[in-house]
């Protein structure tokens, strides 16, 4: 008994120490993506939006990104934000993915390496630059040589617990039996990478097995091909509820890597004689073999990458109910780049749609304040990301246009549209991260706003609204005497914001139960109305300052 409890004990010892170099190797991980992404997240950004041009290059940035991220997975959910904006096509994503997953083994190939000596000099490096420097890229590098030293120190823990696990009779039977079901080894290690949520730290966990001979290579190459598959699946399921433009970018990976690991397991025996001949270390054998097999899938599916880019659109079409093309650019026509007054008249085509959305947007938000459930928030939260889809994509749009040489005022309708168009976003951000939340918070503490106070922010709302309907007619018109109206407007409104408070700050004085209950919401509502109002009112500022009557976004006396 007293054997079995020593079993027991050591058995959980092992786990806990498992466990913990794993979570340490996660954190680490994440440590690293988030300092690449910090310092050096719009260059990669703006690395992915070249994939478009054809698939090998697409193919070769995916490699550069993952590697930098040390993640497929991280560039896999870049590609889902810009396949939902319309910036990426469905093939060109799909090499970009092929590359991603070369890109996530030449870190494994790092890693297995003896880089132990590494760890002090990369603490110093990394403590350093992120406590003495002031600049923030600086910063975010040694958070980056902080990341890989912690890397490197929980490798070290994985390796020595499983040396530890070659003496422990429950785990060696386990491991042992799981060699004689290579489907369910493959099942197995799927789950258990899906569970991890890393594929690097699942592919280095089964390194460190295979070198403390733990497991037989053939059973780690079966591991393997269980860790690609569950590589695929990690992306599939954070990203699910995307629309299926984007869905059908990781669906099409995970059956990249299905495809190819079933294919393997067929020749299994036969992979694992070509592996070992010529490998100093199990280890080694391991991580050429993770290389191996991405490479291989790269260069069997990027030559049909349009093709299967094809079958996807046509096995899993949009779905109008969730994908209905009304947040894609209509009129933003690639081909009239070169014919800057077309392509500014498209252009701003564009941008009464995006303001339309606001105005709805601007307009139904009232109405969460007194309604009962959450529908209507969660269609104005969809607007609101229509509304950035639309603004990133005009933005996008007119800076490809500002890099060719363009007439002074070309160029200034061009850095006009872009500001109104990003004064339009904030103010979707201010209605979606800031009112919508303030209605969720009314409902789910069952608040009542007083009579007189819930009048005066009806009224100010629709003075907004009517800012709102204004400021597009001044867009689409240019009228000067509308433009005076929509800024002398704002004046008047900083007064109501002002007399609305003071009232309120009365009834509070008088004792109203109401007042004092909403007082936090009411002056919130207040001030975000205000701040939605002084984006709104920027509209005019281009047409008054280019007739000398505005001074400092103030007219003058």
């Amino acid at each position: 008994m007293q054997r079995v409890a020593e079993r027991v004990n050591n058995g959980g010892s092992l786990l806990l120490n498992l466990f913990g170099g794993i979570a340490l190797l996660l954190w680490s991980t994440r440590l690293v993506k988030t300092g690449v992404l910090r310092a050096f997240g719009e260059e990669l950004r703006a690395l992915l939006q070249l994939a478009t041009e054809n698939r090998f290059r697409a193919c070769g940035l995916g490699v550069v990104v993952a590697t930098a991220l040390q993640s497929s997975t991280a560039t896999a959910l870049l590609l889902v934000s810009f396949a939902t904006r319309g910036l990426i096509a469905l093939g060109p994503a799909l090499a970009v993915m092929l590359g991603a997953d070369i890109g996530s083994t030449l870190v494994v190939q790092a890693l297995s390496f003896d880089l132990k000596s590494f760890i002090p000099v990369l603490l110093l490096l990394g403590v350093g630059m992120f406590m003495l420097s002031g600049n923030a890229t600086v910063r975010q590098a040694g958070r980056i040589f902080i990341g890989l030293a912690l890397m490197i120190l929980s490798l070290g823990m994985i390796v020595g617990t499983s040396a530890g696990m070659r003496q422990h009779e429950t785990i060696t039977y386990l491991l042992g039996h799981l060699g004689s079901e290579p489907v369910l080894t493959v099942i197995f290690a799927a789950g258990l990478t899906w569970l991890l949520h890393s594929s690097v730290a699942m592919v280095l966990f089964i390194m460190a097995l295979a070198g403390s001979e733990i497991v037989t290579l053939p059973l780690a190459l079966t591991l393997l091909l269980g860790a690609n598959i569950g590589a695929g699946l990690i992306p599939l399921g954070l990203g699910w509820r995307e629309p299926q433009v984007a869905r059908r970018i990781l669906v099409g990976n995970f059956l990249f890597r299905l495809v190819g690991a079933v294919v393997a397991l067929m020749f299994l025996s036969t992979l694992s004689a070509q592996v070992s001949t010529g490998m100093a270390s199990p280890e080694r054998a391991i991580a050429s073999a993770h290389m191996l097999f991405n490479v291989v899938l790269a260069l069997v599916f990027l030559p049909f990458s349009e093709k299967v880019a094809a079958l996807l659109n046509r096995t899993m079409p949009d779905d109008p109910g969730h994908d209905a093309g009304v947040s894609r650019p209509l009129h933003l026509d690639e081909a009239l780049l070169d014919q800057p007054a077309l392509a500014l008249g498209a252009a701003s085509r564009e941008v009464m749609r995006l303001a339309e959305r606001v105005e709805t947007m601007l307009s139904d938000t009232i109405h969460t304040f007194t309604d009962n459930d959450d529908k209507r928030r969660l269609a104005i939260r969809k607007l609101d990301d229509e509304v950035d889809t639309l603004q990133e994509a005009i933005k996008l749009y007119l800076t490809r246009l500002t890099r060719q040489p363009l007439s002074e005022d070309d160029a200034r309708r061009a850095f006009d549209l872009i500001l109104f168009t990003t004064n339009l976003e904030a103010v979707g951000d201010i209605i979606d991260k800031n009112l919508l939340e303030l209605a969720a918070k009314k409902q789910r503490y069952a608040m009542s706003f007083s009579a007189a106070g819930w009048s005066e922010l009806t009224i100010f709302h629709a003075r907004i609204v009517r800012q709102m309907t204004l400021a597009m007619t001044v867009f689409m018109t240019k009228d000067a005497a509308m433009a005076r109206e929509l800024v002398n407007e704002k004046d008047l409104i900083r007064e109501a914001e002002k007399s609305a408070t003071e009232q309120h700050l009365a009834r509070l004085r008088e004792g109203t139960a109401a007042s004092i209950e909403t007082s936090a919401l009411h002056l919130d509502m207040l001030r975000d109305m205000k701040r939605i109002n002084a984006h709104i009112v920027s509209v005019a500022h281009p047409i008054l300052e280019a007739l000398g009557e505005i001074r400092q976004s103030r007219l003058r006396g």
